[in-house]
């Protein structure tokens, strides 16, 4: 008989994950030499590899790929079982694992998260923030329990709940202050600094411009808002930002704001979940408050 436990499954996970024995014995909190012997175990009693052992990577086997697979829909529904158990009760307790992406994170989470924990004082509220593209990939593997995104992603898994739109600014030189507002035509001939590729606020920016997503030759990328902000203001070129980033980002550099034209480009914020998460109801309630929160913010 096979003796696969669930401790087993997630260790094989975080070794996928990581590619690292080190570092996925650190992210389960035990000792490498346990996390190796477990799934050391575990292929002899498959009778089979579920990695390759390389000399600086460990890499799923073929097998390994489609036992993971399976893995991941029974971790899962633990982690949802769990779920129910800690919702029973009528108020949340627990991990409350939320991915938000870095055109949201600075600016929203610290509110969002001390309102929630005055609303669910027994949540113990981790954050991931990254991609879109790895959110969704995350939510769907369980990773994750819920997301704040720009809408639409229109995944069929996934319910998706709006919960306010955004408008964009345009950041340019202090000394620009005074000149008329460019529109989107005028917009492309200008030096445009965009987040670099794989962030949806660079493909929004782009569609407001007309643009097509391969970089132009006046077009300079950037890791972050605040270092698009700070290029501004060396005088390099002009950008686009949330306007929910313009307190924080703008205040330490010779630039200025300015609203478009209607109708001005904007985005929509939202929160997305696991259709059938059975933490959907504190999904609901977070929303409301992120809602609350937003409305602040435009008001």
């Amino acid at each position: 008989m096979i003796d696969i436990t669930l401790r087993k499954l997630r260790y094989v996970e975080a070794l996928s994950l990581t590619g690292h024995f080190g570092r996925a014995a650190e992210a389960c909190s035990v000792s490498q030499p346990a996390l190796s012997v477990q799934i050391k175990e575990l292929e002899e009693m498959l009778g089979t590899p579920l990695f390759e052992r390389g000399p600086r990577q460990v890499r799923l086997t073929r097998f390994g790929q489609a036992f993971l697979d399976r893995s991941r829909d029974i971790l899962r529904s633990v982690d949802d079982l769990e779920a129910l158990a800690r919702t029973a009760q009528g108020r949340f307790v627990g991990q409350l694992r939320i991915g938000v992406i870095p055109t949201i994170a600075p600016y929203l989470l610290p509110k969002i998260i001390k309102n929630l924990t005055q609303v669910h004082d027994g949540a113990d509220i981790h954050v991931r923030e990254t991609q879109t593209s790895n959110l969704l990939r995350e939510l769907a593997d369980g990773r994750i329990d819920t997301a704040i995104v720009a809408l639409p992603i229109s995944d069929a898994a996934f319910t998706e709940v709006a919960l306010f739109d955004e408008n964009f600014v345009l950041v340019r030189p202090e000394r620009d202050a005074g000149n008329p507002i460019p529109n989107r035509e005028m917009l492309r001939e200008m030096r445009l600094l965009l987040l670099e590729e794989g962030h949806c606020f660079r493909d929004q920016a782009l569609s407001f411009c007309n643009q097509p997503s391969g970089p132009p030759s006046e077009m300079l990328d950037g890791s972050s808002l605040a270092t698009l902000v700070q290029m501004v203001g060396a005088g390099i070129g002009v950008t686009l930002i949330p306007e929910m980033a313009v307190a924080v980002e703008t205040g330490s550099a010779p630039v200025s704001i300015a609203h478009f034209a209607d109708p001005q480009p904007a985005r929509t914020i939202g929160m997305i979940w696991r259709k059938k998460s059975p933490l959907a109801p504190v999904f609901r309630e977070m929303a409301e408050i992120v809602r609350g929160l937003g409305g602040a913010r435009a008001g």
